[in-house]
């Protein structure tokens, strides 16, 4: 349930447009005492949902700036309380002075995500949705802004609160037989139970693969290249970024320090890190390249290893694998083939994903984009994606726990033990679109979200 201490009856004002220069900002009121400091900023309230043309003036009544002002009426609003939006010129000092004259009206500064947080406490939005907002606003690609508004639009909700009802329905069936202990062995073994949690259990696998897929839209893929000195680290990283990200040379050691670049791949988010060649070093400038080349690893989701195939896979190679955290994915890159003579493919080598390529003519990088996609469980975005978040993920995780548990206890005809599974896999749904939350959840959601929204 939502906490009752989140209850708010303060009125709150942030600037809702992006820090600098431009031809608009908007600053943001929302709460009681809307429409008294709509009052005071302007003189005549405009009516509700029509933008009008109003001058916005100080306590002296000198003029701080003109320009559109919108006026929302609760429930119908983005929050569900009084909203006032003004739209000033952009330039930083007058939505400032706009924005403290609504303070000094009796607003206060809201809290990064404070619109978001009243918009879910009013009921305007569940948990998912509001969690789709920033995820819209930080979308880095045409299919996580899709698969968010999808989200926001309520397509995983809707998802969730189907198996939630099929639960309910299930417990209500459970717990009603179980008051009637002469009726339990037939209620158990007649096949209805069985039946409805496989469908449930079913219901909940395609759910939980369409958050698998969304989560890896969102999150995307980390990838570290590594390797020894000149095996062509940098040239693969320029290959994938498709620019001069790095600095290339025949001298070994160029890269001292972490080079991080972005890349969307075919809508899936790369994060690409291109490391110091892995090697004892006496230079404690290179030391220090290789201290974080190893530290990054530990957050890594897969490691590029970089192999010179002119040279072959030598010790100084492997030693590098051994020292690679023991249960972080390997792909080895065999670089070069258009000086080895190497054809391009990929295949498996002593258990591992061997791709190899050249870095230089781009022979095989197709080869390697395609890979990182499967590794990642990435597919092209369908109609049917939506976004979500680890949090989501471990939420779907316990409901799988506890459906399986009801499984067990099924099978045992443990009636009282079989409900209880049930409640807590209720629970757990009911925690992703914030039906059970806690307050300590909810704050650490939405001051990940910027202010004003």
């Amino acid at each position: 349930m939502k906490p009752a201490s989140l209850a708010v009856n303060d009125t709150i004002a942030a600037i809702a447009t992006p820090a600098g220069r431009g031809g608009v900002s908007i600053v943001r009121v929302s709460g009681p005492d809307t429409i008294r400091i709509a009052a005071g900023l302007m003189g005549r309230v405009p009516r509700p949902r029509v933008a009008s043309l109003r001058t916005f003036t100080d306590a002296a009544g000198e003029i701080l700036d003109s320009g559109l002002a919108l006026v929302f009426r609760a429930p119908h609003s983005f929050t569900g309380e009084d909203v006032l939006e003004l739209h000033t010129h952009g330039g930083p000092v007058v939505c400032s002075l706009v924005l403290k004259r609504a303070c000094e009206l009796g607003a206060r500064l809201a809290r990064p995500g404070e619109f978001s947080e009243r918009a879910y406490l009013n009921g305007k939005l569940d948990l998912a949705q509001a969690e789709a907002v920033a995820d819209l606003i930080d979308s880095a690609s045409e299919q996580a802004a899709r698969a968010a508004m999808r989200s926001l639009s309520g397509e995983f909700s809707t998802r969730v609160q189907v198996l939630v009802e099929l639960l309910i329905a299930l417990r209500m069936y459970v717990e009603a037989a179980i008051d009637f202990p002469d009726e339990e062995l037939d209620f158990l073994s007649d096949g209805k139970v069985a039946q409805r949690l496989n469908d449930i259990r079913a219901g909940f696998d395609v759910l939980s693969t369409a958050a698998q897929q969304g989560s890896v839209l969102r999150e995307g893929l980390t990838v570290v290249i590594a390797g020894r000195p000149n095996a062509g680290k940098s040239s693969l990283l320029n290959q994938l970024a498709g620019h001069e990200a790095a600095i290339v040379t025949e001298i070994p050691g160029t890269t001292r320090d972490l080079l991080r670049e972005h890349i969307n791949l075919d809508g899936l988010p790369l994060h690409v890190i291109d490391t110091a060649g892995l090697r004892d070093s006496t230079d404690r400038v290179e030391q220090e390249g290789v201290r974080r080349a190893r530290e990054v690893m530990d957050s890594a989701d897969r490691v590029l290893l970089v192999v010179d195939d002119t040279m072959g896979f030598s010790a100084e190679d492997a030693r590098s694998l051994e020292q690679l955290p023991s249960k972080l994915p390997v792909t080895l890159v065999y670089n070069k083939i258009d000086l080895s003579g190497r054809p391009a493919g990929i295949h498996q080598e002593q258990g591992r994903d061997l791709v190899a390529l050249s870095a230089k003519t781009g022979e095989g990088l197709d080869l390697l984009r395609e890979h990182l996609k499967k590794v990642a469980g990435y597919q092209a975005v369908g109609e049917d994606t939506f976004l979500a978040r680890r949090r989501h993920l471990q939420a779907l995780g316990k409901t799988r726990a506890h459906l399986d548990l009801a499984q067990t206890h099924l099978q045992q005809r443990a009636g009282e033990l079989l409900a209880e599974e049930l409640r807590l896999a209720q629970q757990c749904l009911g925690e992703i679109t914030g039906v059970f939350s806690s307050e300590d959840l909810l704050t650490r959601i939405f001051s990940s979200f910027c202010i004003g929204k």
